[in-house]
């Protein structure tokens, strides 16, 4: 089973608590990312929400922040209800200048693969690729 995690990396024109506020602000998160109902950047913090490939393929997913380094980096655990596997998300950032380097790592979606196509992991890298290349970099431009 291949176990290469997924990592996409950008750098970003906004300083780095602009940044680090799209990430792990609920109310920000909501104009670019999954409608949470609920988020806080607290170890321990358990959340849900669902999301999927198309309006007929939405899944719960199910999620444990497990790291917190204030402004700098955010993981959380990635698992759906209702099927095995389990996953884990890592934000970081990295100031550069008046720049921020945003580097996601994803791993363990190979715990999916008995999910089908919407998780593989050449699904995962091109969701992530379009919430951090598309959304995000719009969200961020914009606001």
């Amino acid at each position: 089973m291949n176990s290469t995690p997924i990592v996409i990396e950008r750098k970003f024109s906004a300083p780095i608590e602009k940044v680090w506020r799209a990430i792990t602000n609920n109310d920000e998160m909501k104009k670019w990312y999954f409608q949470l109902p609920e988020f806080k950047p607290e170890i321990g913090f358990k959340f849900q929400f669902e999301g999927g490939s198309d309006a007929d393929n939405q899944y719960v997913h199910l999620c444990e922040v497990t790291e917190v380094i204030e402004g700098k980096k955010i993981t959380y655990t990635w698992k759906y209800e209702g099927m095995p596997g389990s996953s884990a998300v890592t934000w970081e950032l990295f100031e550069q200048g008046d720049d921020t380097l945003l580097k996601l790592t994803h791993v363990g979606v190979e715990s999916f693969a008995e999910g089908g196509k919407d998780f593989t992991a050449a699904s995962f890298n091109a969701g992530w690729n379009s919430i951090v290349n598309s959304s995000l970099e719009k969200y961020l431009a914009e606001n």
